[in-house]
């Protein structure tokens, strides 16, 4: 009877030992695929912080293709993402906290946001996106050759051939009127080569100034007689269009964008860049950063590589524009 006992005892051990086997076997199993993700299970882990500026369509898919880049690369990564809520303030505290964190490389999300960025954090990697001129910025010693710690992505619009497609839209337009944020550099860059490229097209522009979203109503309606409202890539306005395109619709005033947010929020249309790309090429910069070793001050400043018409055909018909057809044929539709 106790040999029995015994013999049943050992039996028994020796099941639980083959299931316990057989349950790390499992785990381990189960640990790496969750790892894996399309990666190397033996990939460096890095940790990115984002600072975007605001949150608006253009921002929002900018970093979108920002991550998915480092996503298809294989690569290990935590995102700290941080918003400004369109205030410098803001992107200044993020900036210096970012300055004192253990992240390895850092992306910022539009002019302001980078310069804070830029200023802060002198000894780890820094990349922009939505930037329209990273040199007046005063981001990158030359687009070429930046010379620092500091690269990334600029979002310039092709503002000569969008001034043309106003000019399609709007036939007779001789008066065109912006309004734009006063603490953006990158906005200021723009309104000066739209008034440079508006003399190809006999066209004059009138402006006004805002300093907070709630003054956009009142800045648009300040505009007066023009003939269309021009909205470049001003990261206030655009965050607060809706109330541009308030105004625009009661006095049928076309408003022509810089970018497909703008038209997506109530502009008529663009000829712009598509910022899911713009912000995926960045993050093809933090991979060769991060993966293969390169130093920004040696990754020029990249433009976007294409551009495309965005139609919005419900605004034209309540601002009274007519859109082309040769234009409406090859553009992207939004409701």
């Amino acid at each position: 009877m106790r040999q029995t006992s015994l013999r049943r005892r050992a039996l028994a051990l020796v099941g639980i030992a083959a299931a316990s086997a057989l349950a790390l076997t499992g785990c381990s199993g189960s640990a790496s695929n969750d790892s894996g993700s399309g990666s190397d299970s033996g990939a460096k882990s890095v940790k990115i912080g984002i600072s975007q500026l605001v949150q608006h369509p253009a921002l929002d898919a900018a970093t979108k293709g920002f991550k998915q880049a480092l996503e298809d690369s294989g690569m290990k990564v935590t995102f700290d993402e941080q918003n400004a809520q369109g205030e410098q303030a803001n992107a200044v505290t993020i900036a210096q906290k970012f300055a004192s964190s253990d992240a390895d490389l850092y992306l910022a999300v539009a002019t302001p946001a980078a310069q804070a960025l830029a200023q802060a954090v002198t000894n780890k990697p820094v990349l922009f996106t939505a930037v329209t001129d990273a040199v007046s910025a005063q981001l990158v010693k030359s687009n070429e050759q930046p010379g620092g710690n500091v690269t990334g992505t600029s979002d310039a619009a092709p503002i000569d051939k969008q001034l043309e497609m106003l000019k399609q839209i709007v036939p007779d337009a001789k008066t065109v009127g912006i309004v734009y944020s006063s603490g953006e550099v990158n906005s200021e860059v723009q309104v000066k080569a739209a008034e440079e490229a508006g003399k190809k097209q006999g066209l004059a522009f009138k402006t006004q100034t805002v300093t907070t979203a709630n003054d956009i109503a009142q800045a648009a309606e300040a505009l007066g007689d023009v003939d269309a409202i021009y909205v470049p890539t001003d990261n206030m306005v655009v965050a607060g269009i809706a109330s541009l395109v308030q105004v625009a619709e009661k006095k049928q005033i076309p408003v022509i964008g810089a970018e497909a947010g703008t038209v997506e929020g109530g502009a008529v249309a663009t000829l712009g860049i598509d910022y899911e790309k713009l912000g995926y090429q960045t993050g093809e910069l933090a991979v060769k950063i991060l993966k293969d070793g390169k130093k920004p001050a040696d990754l020029p400043v990249e433009t976007a590589k294409e551009f495309s018409y965005v139609v919005n055909e419900g605004a034209a018909k309540r601002m009274g524009a007519t859109i082309p057809a040769d234009i409406l044929g090859k553009a992207e539709k939004v409701k």
